[in-house]
Order: structure tokens, then sequence, then C-alpha cells
């Protein structure tokens, strides 16, 4: 399943939740490319759009905001982290999802590369490596564009996941 999102910015205006920036999409939309991120409230607010989603693949973009920066004026490490692992939740389990388990992060590493500038497009590339039974090791790239085109990595994100039974 590949899937794409666009939003202009008359949309997002009209569209917003309490407590959710104008320019984010919503939940309900975002929950039409994965079922997990139909109540993804974080994921809305980082306004996460999603590019291309499958079996142990995700593929997401998201604008840095003023509001994802750290005192030094480049991207929170939380926010990058926070982002990584949201592609990561979504290449670890079923874009339809399931009704009887859910796969969950048991570990994670991430290294910063580069700074995240600010107005920047992030991409975040997650990929499955390996699955063994209920365990999988994922890797997700994190890439900023830059002004003159193209992409640069700012961050590596290595993500091990377990399949549990659902609650």
């Amino acid at each position: 399943m590949t899937t794409s999102s666009t939003r202009s910015e008359a949309e997002a205006g009209t569209a917003a939740v309490a407590g959710q920036d104008a320019s984010a999409p919503l939940t309900s939309e975002l929950g039409e490319h994965h079922a997990i991120l139909a109540g993804d409230r974080a994921s809305a607010w980082m306004g996460i759009a999603v590019e291309s989603v499958s079996d142990g693949h995700a593929t997401i973009t998201m604008s840095l905001r003023q509001e994802m920066l750290n005192g030094f004026g480049i991207a929170h490490g939380g926010m990058v982290f926070a982002f990584a692992d949201s592609a990561f939740a979504l290449a670890c389990n079923p874009p339809e999802g399931s009704e009887d388990t859910i796969t969950v992060a048991t570990g994670v590493d991430i290294n910063f590369l580069k700074p995240g500038i600010p107005g920047r497009l992030l991409t975040a590339v997650a990929d499955r490596r390996q699955q063994s039974g209920r365990s999988g090791i994922y890797d997700v790239r994190v890439l900023q564009s830059l002004l003159e085109g193209g992409t640069e990595v700012i961050a590596e994100f290595r993500g091990r996941s377990r399949t549990i039974p659902a609650r």
C-alpha cells in the first residue's frame, strides 16, 4: 500500500481541532494512511505527512517549525527522535491494523549527525532489517532538505521491536 497526503493551507486552517496546530493534518486524515495514526495526536501535532507505507517500510515528512527548536535555534533532539519513532511505528505495524496484536519498541538508539535547520523539510525513511518471530530490527534515516536541492542525513535511528497481544 502506497499513499500520499497533501493539504492546502486553507484546508488545514478550517480543519484544525482544539489544541492542534492549524497546519497539521487531522488524526482522522492520518488514519486513512495507517490504522495506528487514527488517534495519534502527537504525529498530527508534528504535522507529519505519510508519503508511503507498506509492510516493513514507511516514509514520512514534516516541516521543522519554530516550536520544535531548542535553545540553540536548531531542531530539539526529542523532536527528531519523535519523528523517527513515528516512522518506526508505521513500518512495524500493518497499515490496516490488527485487532489481535500491536508491535512496540523494546529499545532504540539514535545518532545525531547534523543539526536540523528551522523551516527545512524533514523526511524519515524506515525499513525493516530483520524479523525473527515476534522480534524485529528497523533502521530509520532522518534527512533534511538542502537549500540548493537534495537532502542530507541528520540522524540515524535503530529500533528493536516486539509484537505483543493487543489490549
